[in-house]
């Protein structure tokens, strides 16, 4: 009998547990080097002088590429490829536009000096009982050639005689105010006559608006004068007539019938002593052909720089 009882096998499953994979320590890995990466941004920030966090900051405002390279072009070298032909499309201008636009953005420091210049021209006007009537008549606005300070006529007190370019008495206290003010700044200054489209009899055959918008300009260039402006601040004086109209106004309206004083920024006055640093047809000046290895690299490139080698990833220069 206990020759035909079978064994009794017992069969446990064998449980194994399997490897979940290494992809959570690929993130780590990517979690910890961009956190590393920020730190050495913050170290490398600490460091650096207001100048150059202001041009991190513009950098980080523009593509990767165009900071890198310099510009946004599609042909940013003379060659095809590096130690290659002449590229057929590159256009030896194009270093000038890339140099003109950046440096075409004034500092926020510049724009702060602008802005205390306006307080203090408010505070002097303010100050004085017989031009403090006058401040209705003023308007300041930061443009991108600098602070303008409109001076704007009405009927019931107009800047100059009717037709003329003799200076109304306020007016001239007005501008002998405001000259002192505007020698605290090193800017120069530009000043523009305009007219209402109400023109002479004769029409522009003989003496019109366009005469006589120039010649309340330097009417008021030689009372500021009179009232302490250094002469050397003067860059240009100009009439428009009736051609630049104020913003949603009639061209007959009397507060067409302006002075516009502009304290401009640097880089507009280098543009205007140098008109040929970039004419009209795109050609830049033997200065702007300078080849691009012989322009120092911005400070947002060597931000950059700092920062490869800092990480490690920094290849040799071409």
């Amino acid at each position: 009998m206990s020759e035909n009882r079978r064994p009794i096998i017992v069969r446990r499953k064998k449980i194994v547990h399997r490897h979940h994979g290494g992809s959570w320590k690929i993130a780590l890995a990517d979690f910890m080097t961009a956190l590393m990466a920020l730190f050495l941004v913050m170290w490398i920030l600490s460091q650096a002088n207001q100048e150059e966090r202001e041009a991190v900051s513009e950098y980080f405002r523009t593509p990767l590429v165009t900071a890198i390279t310099g510009g946004s072009g599609s042909a940013q070298s003379a060659n095809v490829i590096p130690g290659g032909g002449p590229d057929p499309v590159h256009s030896e201008g194009e270093r000038a536009r890339i140099d003109l636009r950046t440096q075409t953005r004034p500092s926020e420091q510049q724009r702060r000096a602008f802005r205390d210049l306006q307080q203090r021209i408010e505070t002097a006007i303010d100050a004085d009982p017989d031009l403090r009537q006058l401040r209705q008549q003023m308007r300041f606005d930061m443009t991108p050639e600098g602070l303008r300070i409109q001076l704007l006529d009405t009927e019931q007190r107009p800047m100059f005689d009717l037709g003329s370019d003799r200076v109304a008495p306020y007016m001239r206290d007005l501008l002998r105010t405001m000259a002192p003010l505007l020698n605290e700044l090193p800017n120069d200054l530009s000043i523009s006559g305009h007219t209402d489209s109400i023109a002479y009899l004769n029409g522009y055959r003989g003496y019109s608006n366009w005469e006589l918008s120039s010649d309340r300009a330097n009417a008021s260039r030689r009372e500021l004068v009179s009232g302490g402006l250094e002469p050397s601040k003067l860059l240009r004086v100009s009439g428009f007539a009736d051609r630049v109209p104020m913003p949603d106004t009639e061209a007959s309206a009397p507060i067409n019938r302006r002075i516009e004083l502009l304290v401009l920024f640097r880089h507009v006055s280098d543009r205007i002593r140098s008109p040929g640093v970039l004419n009209g047809a795109g050609t830049p000046s033997p200065i702007s052909r300078q080849p691009t290895q012989q322009v120092d690299a911005a400070p947002a490139v060597r931000f950059t720089r700092s920062l490869r080698q800092a990480l490690g990833t920094q290849q040799p220069e071409p």
